[in-house]
C-alpha cells in the first residue's frame, strides 16, 4: 500500500515553524520522505520553506555526485537544496558513531541557519525492525536498559530542534513502489550490501516473520518506557527538591516507595542529571547503590556523589574530572550540566577551592561540607586565576535547557521524566512535541 501524506504528517505543528529541513541522501527513503512532505505541504495554506539537506560525509568519492544529483531534482521540483560536508579529519576508528554525530550537527547547523525547528528523516519501520534486533544482540535492549524501544518518533538535538521520522510505520518497498509510480529513481548505496557493517548482516539474516516480531517488541517495549517514566516523574516530582546550587535532596521515603522499579528508575535519572551523565548508569550496579541507602549506606554513581545523612539523601556532583585547564570554555554545553556563556575577557570553571569563600546564602540548617562539595564543582567565572562569581546567572539564559542525561539528544519516549528533571532544577523549557 502506497503512503498517504495526509497520514503521515497530520498532527505535526506545522504552524510553529517558519522553516523544515528534509534530511535527503538520495536513497528510496528519504527521497520518498522528501516528496511526501513536499506533496503534505503543498496543499497546506500559510506551509513553512522546505529545505533538502544532503550530507556530505567525504568519506566516499561517490557521495559529491550523489548530492548533486539531489541537488538537480530539488531544483527541478521548486525545493531549495543545500550540500553540507563534514570537513576535517575523520577518526581512524568508531567511523560510524563519529559519522552519525557529525550527521546530526550538520542537519542542526542547517537547520538553524534556515530559521527550522524541525529536521525530518526517513527512518522506517525495516530501519526499526533492524536496530531492534541489534540492541537485542548485544543486549541492550533487555531488562530495564529500555533499548528495545528502538528508535525514537522524534528526538530533541541539544534542546532546539527536533528531529523527526514519520515513516517509521512505512516499509521500504512501499517507499520504492511510490517512487516508481511517480518515475523517481533513487540512488543505492553501495555500503548498504557491505557484510562488513552490523546493520547489513542483520537485514539479511531478518524474515519478515522476525522483522514483524521484532517491530511489536519495539512498540511494547516503548509503552512500557512511557509509562515508567511517567511513574519516575511522579516520584521526583513529590520526593526531590534542589536546596542550593548543584545540590539536590531526596526525602529518604523515596528509597522505600512500593513502586520499586520506577524507584530505582528514578534513581538512574537523577544521578545522570546531577552528575552530568551523558548516558543512564546501568541496572545492576544502581540496584546495588539503592539497597545500599535503604541500608544507610553512601554511595558514588554515574559521576555523582549520593550521600545520606539524617536529613534527607543528598545528591551532588563528584569533585573528579571535571573541566578544568584546557577544558575551561567561554560557550557551549559545560560538563554535560548546564548550558553557559561567558562575557567578553572571561572563562568558565569549576569554584574548586573558592567555593569555601563565596557559597551561596542557603538554608543554615543544610550541611555545609555538603554546601561545599556542591560549589565546588559549579561552573564560575574567571579572569585569569580570579574567581568573579557563579556563572549560571550571570549571562541571561545561563542555566539549564534540557538536563543531563538528555542534553544532547532526547528521545520522545522519555519526555515526561525530563520535564521532571527541569522542573526540579527551578528550568523555565516546556518540552512540546513536534
Amino acid at each position: 500500500m502506497q503512503p498517504d501524506p495526509r497520514q503521515i504528517f497530520d498532527g505535526i505543528a506545522f504552524s510553529r515553524q517558519t522553516g523544515v529541513i528534509a534530511a535527503v541522501s538520495g536513497g528510496g527513503d528519504s527521497l520518498a520522505l522528501l516528496l511526501l512532505l513536499k506533496e503534505f505541504l503543498d496543499l497546506q495554506a500559510g506551509a513553512p520553506a522546505l529545505t533538502a539537506v544532503t550530507v556530505d560525509h567525504a568519506l566516499r568519492a561517490e557521495a559529491a555526485e550523489e548530492a548533486r544529483f539531489v541537488a538537480a531534482l530539488c531544483a527541478s521540483r521548486d525545493i531549495a537544496h543545500r550540500t553540507m560536508v563534514w570537513r576535517g579529519e575523520k577518526p581512524a576508528t568508531g567511523i560510524s558513531a563519529a559519522a552519525r554525530s557529525a550527521r546530526l550537527s550538520l542537519l542542526a547547523q542547517a537547520a538553524r541557519e534556515a530559521g527550522a525547528g524541525l529536521v525530518f528523516t526517513g527512518h522506517t519501520r525495516d530501519d526499526q525492525a533492524e536496530t531492534v534486533s541489534m540492541r537485542a544482540g548485544r543486549g541492550t535492549g533487555l531488562g530495564m536498559g529500555l533499548g528495545g524501544a528502538g528508535i525514537a518518533p522524534a528526538s530533541l538535538y541539544e534542546g532546539a530542534i527536533w528531529f523527526v521520522r514519520p515513516l517509521l510505520s512505512h516499509g521500504r518497498a512501499d517507499l520504492r513502489s511510490y517512487l516508481a509510480s511517480r518515475d523517481v529513481r533513487w540512488i543505492d548505496d553501495p555500503t548498504n550490501d557491505d557484510t562488513t557493517y552490523e546493520r547489513v548482516r542483520v537485514r539479511r539474516s531478518l524474515t519478515a516473520e522476525m522483522a514483524a516480531r521484532r517491530i511489536a517488541e519495539a512498540e511494547t517495549a516503548a509503552a512500557r518506557r512511557i509509562a515508567l517514566g511517567a511513574r519516575a516523574a511522579r516520584l521526583i516530582d513529590g520526593h526531590a527538591r534542589c536546596v542550593a546550587p548543584g545540590l539536590y535532596r531526596v526525602d529518604p521515603a523515596f528509597v522505600e516507595d512500593a513502586d520499586a522499579e520506577a524507584a530505582l528508575y528514578a534513581l538512574r535519572v537523577l544521578t545522570a542529571m546531577a552528575g552530568g551523565g551523558l548516558h543512564l548508569p546501568s541496572e545492576d550496579p544502581s540496584a546495588r547503590v539503592l539497597a545500599g541507602l535503604r541500608a544507610g549506606v553512601c554511595a558514588t554513581l554515574s559521576r555523582a556523589v549520593i550521600d545520606r545523612r539524617s536529613s534527607g539523601i543528598y545528591l551532588h556532583r563528584e569533585r573528579r574530572n571535571l573541566p578544568t585547564g584546557t577544558g575551561a570554555m567561554r560557550e557551549g554545553l559545560w560538563d554535560r550540566r548546564y548550558r553557559l556563556s561567558a562575557p567578553e575577557g572571561l572563562h568558565i570553571a569549576p569554584f574548586g577551592a573558592a567555593a569555601r569563600d563565596l557559597l551561596p546564602e542557603a538554608n543554615p540548617t543544610l550541611p555545609q561540607d555538603l554546601l561545599f562539595a556542591a560549589q565546588f564543582a559549579e561552573p564560575a567565572l574567571w579572569r585569569g586565576d580570579v574567581c568573579i562569581g557563579p556563572a549560571r546567572m550571570a549571562v541571561p539564559g545561563n542555566g539549564i535547557g534540557v538536563p543531563a542525561p538528555w542534553a544532547h539528544l532526547l528521545p520522545s519516549f522519555d519526555i515526561d521524566v525530563a520535564q521532571a528533571l527541569i522542573r526540579l532544577v527551578g528550568g523555565k523549557t516546556v518540552l512540546k512535541l513536534p
